[in-house]
């Protein structure tokens, strides 16, 4: 995957997630969405931001993989 499709996966998580926040009522299957949204974009973030590092210094961006849930929501701000 290039940044650019990347890109356009974080776009569209970001609209399907504004359409759940839009919702006057949220059922359980809208908050777990939800969660799997969040945990989605911040993998693609996160594997966007690997692909730049490794281009910074000289390295292959196709050797950036995607993290676990784990590890990614795992990161403090």
């Amino acid at each position: 995957m290039d940044d650019q499709s990347i890109l356009h996966r974080i776009q569209h998580l970001v609209d399907e997630e504004h359409r759940l926040d839009d919702q006057t009522a949220h059922s359980p299957e809208d908050r777990e969405r939800h969660h799997a949204l969040r945990v989605e974009l911040d993998q693609c973030w996160d594997l966007l931001r690997q692909r730049r590092a490794r281009r910074e210094f000289g390295d292959d961006p196709d050797g950036a993989k995607v993290r676990d849930e784990k590890t990614v929501e795992g990161y403090e701000q």
